[in-house]
């Protein structure tokens, strides 16, 4: 009986097939009706095989058809009304809904708009609803620059999220120095928090710019506000924060000047120069509340040691004022790099920036007179005693008088003009003694050696004294600390660290002097340890405390104060180069990781440099035009690895 049932049901589509109707019959012609029984005995007789089918335009020809339907008025079921024309939009209640959540809801749901025939859309252009229509049938739509604000408030209010990601994009790409803050608001309004984050950045980006055009004029006390208080602004220096908030109140100075204590409240005044505060500043504080900010602007300067008891977020900069990092050259996986990487706080990105003259290893690296000095090192054979000099406006080099004595592992420091090169290794022997460049008459001197000779010690200076930390001789590393006088040209001990460190990263940050890592015994001891431990030395109790560690250990890491955070770049683990960086925030007392380098670096020089030099060499600049849119260190021996360069 199964069996029996089973071809049954088999054959009857056939049966039912050729005893259709008489008209479809008679429009057979013999061989046609021949070939057709041929076909359905083949079927019958083979083996069967399921089969799917799928139609690839059937999407596509539905939606036309429906289309078509809407073009004709044919099987509509509801009109949409706009609310601020009147405009009569018929649709049918299946294809918004399909397309439209807000549409669903409505249609679908037990709002009375259900059974209604006709559905008023407050606050809805015609045009645009009459477009918005026509893409839930069609998924196409034209963005023009005159239409696309109307066409994405109505977007957001019929929730076509397609349509509003497409206008979103359509106008951050037409942003432009002129528009961005109406695009910012409009944004706003419209709840794209997207364009919103992008107009944002993008006036930010071009705040100098932005500053000179209408819609910078037309804010209003608390949109200023807003903008001012950013910390992303991207201003050479604090002076244009206070003259784009000067330009704004004399746009409309009788309803404006009653704003200049909170507006001046939000310019960091202290990190302005003293006598820019005097010839520019004082002159619009006539106000009470004005003077307490210039007093406290002046206190910053006249009490440098008392800056941990008066900061506050005026005292913080912003991250385009204080200027770059530089790392420059470094170990890495070639044996030595050439190339100067820089990074951008406020991108938070580091970029190819220029190459070194020369290969050098171990070297050292100070800023001086828009000048970045490099000095000794090691090319890859010998030990080194010249001297250049990168001029950050120009990017030329420039050679200068060579040190008296070969060194690597050097380290260098800039104190009260002058310039000092710090023990080292001359290739043959570790060194106390220690050299000084006077810039004026470009010649190199001796000063009083130190105590201890060290290489791969830290150099830092703070309160007027040169402090040099730890390093290492032929048979150990130092926890001792040695401080110059140049007054009195004289070395005098501190207290030792609580660990030795070879290969110490070292930079001076809020008053105080930080050591970062390094190595506590000679790379060839199987028990040497590579530290991520941090410790801090105040001056005033001359003690040392230990802090939050960094996130793995390392030495020769690249250490600079970037704005109020110190910086730690790249190192070596024992293993690998790292490309690791690390800002220290002093009041959270933590470590965060930030971009990482480019290249893995260890030993890298690390430089902060002023906002004065070009951000790119001239040769790799470019400009983009933009159309508006109208809208409302260690010693030297033969045959040793470079990788043990840092740690002997």
């Amino acid at each position: 009986m199964a069996n029996s049932s089973s071809n049954t049901n088999k054959e009857s589509p056939s049966r039912e097939s050729t005893n259709s109707s008489s008209a479809r019959i008679s429009l057979l012609t013999d061989a046609e009706s021949f070939s057709r029984d041929f076909s359905l005995g083949s079927l019958n007789s083979a083996v069967s095989q399921d089969e799917f089918f799928r139609c690839t335009d059937h999407a596509e020809s539905v939606l036309k058809r429906m289309q078509l339907y809407l073009e004709n008025h044919q099987l509509c079921d509801v009109v949409l009304i706009a609310g601020i024309d009147g405009r009569r939009v018929p649709a049918h209640r299946l294809v918004l809904s399909a397309s439209s959540a807000y549409f669903s809801a409505m249609f679908t749901g037990c709002l009375r708009e259900t059974k209604e025939e006709e559905v008023t859309l407050g606050e809805v252009h015609g045009d645009a609803l009459q477009i918005l229509v026509q893409y839930c049938y069609t998924g196409f739509i034209e963005l023009r620059e005159d239409t696309v604000e109307t066409l994405l408030a109505t977007a957001c209010l019929l929730q076509l999220n397609a349509v509003v990601t497409a206008c979103c994009n359509f106008l951050a790409r037409q942003l432009h120095p002129s528009n961005c803050l109406g695009v910012a608001f409009f944004a706003e309004q419209q709840s794209c928090n997207t364009l919103l984050q992008l107009a944002t950045a993008y006036t930010c980006q071009h705040f100098m710019q932005v500053c000179k055009n209408q819609e910078f004029f037309q804010l209003n006390a608390d949109q200023l506000a807003k903008l001012l208080a950013s910390d992303d602004l991207n201003v050479p220096s604090e002076q244009d924060v206070f003259h784009s908030l000067m330009s704004w109140i004399q746009h409309d100075p009788n309803n404006r000047e009653n704003h200049i204590p909170e507006l001046l409240a939000l310019v960091r005044l202290p990190l302005l120069p003293p006598s820019f505060i005097m010839d520019h500043v004082e002159s619009v504080c006539a106000s009470n509340e004005c003077q307490q900010l210039v007093m406290e602007a002046l206190k910053w300067h006249l009490l440098p040691e008392r800056r941990s008891l008066i900061s506050s977020e005026r005292t913080k900069p912003r991250k385009s004022t204080v200027g770059r990092l530089l790392a420059v050259g470094g170990m890495d996986a070639h044996k030595g790099a050439i190339s100067i990487e820089s990074y951008c706080p406020r991108l938070d990105k580091w970029t190819a920036w220029k190459n070194m003259s020369a290969r050098r290893l171990q070297f050292g690296v100070a800023v001086m007179d828009d000048k970045l000095i490099i000095v000794g090192g090691r090319d890859g054979l010998k030990t080194l005693n010249t001297v250049e000099s990168l001029d950050l406006n120009t990017l030329a080099w420039t050679p200068l008088n060579p040190m008296g004595t070969h060194r690597h592992g050097l380290g260098v420091a800039v104190l009260e003009g002058p310039l000092y090169a710090v023990g080292g290794h001359d290739g043959w022997s570790y060194l106390n003694t220690v050299e000084r460049w006077d810039p004026v008459a470009r010649t190199w001197s001796y000063v009083a050696p130190m105590y201890s000779m060290r290489s791969t010690a830290g150099v830092a200076v703070l309160g007027g004294r040169l402090y040099v930390v730890g390093g290492r001789d032929g048979s150990v590393c130092h926890r001792s600390i040695e401080c110059y006088d140049p007054h009195t040209n004289k070395w005098t001990m501190r207290a030792p660290m609580n660990k030795r460190r070879g290969g110490v990263g070292v930079a001076v940050a809020h008053g105080f002097i930080y050591a970062l890592g390094g190595h506590d015994c000679p790379a060839s001891n199987p028990s040497v340890c590579r530290t991520d431990t941090v410790e801090r030395y105040d001056p005033s109790t001359d003690t040392w405390t230990l802090i939050c560690s960094l996130s793995i250990g390392r030495d020769a890491i690249g250490c600079a104060l970037l704005g109020d955070r110190l910086m730690a770049v790249g190192g070596y683990d024992g293993n690998h180069y790292l490309k690791t960086v690390e800002e220290y925030d002093p009041e959270a007392n933590e470590w965060t990781q930030v971009s990482p380098l480019t290249y893995s670096r260890a030993g890298a020089c690390v430089v902060a440099i002023p906002n004065i030099i070009p951000s790119t060499p001239p040769l790799a600049s470019s400009t983009k035009v933009w159309k508006p849119v109208r809208l409302n260190p260690v010693c030297y021996r033969r045959n040793v690895e470079f990788v043990d360069y840092y740690h002997l």
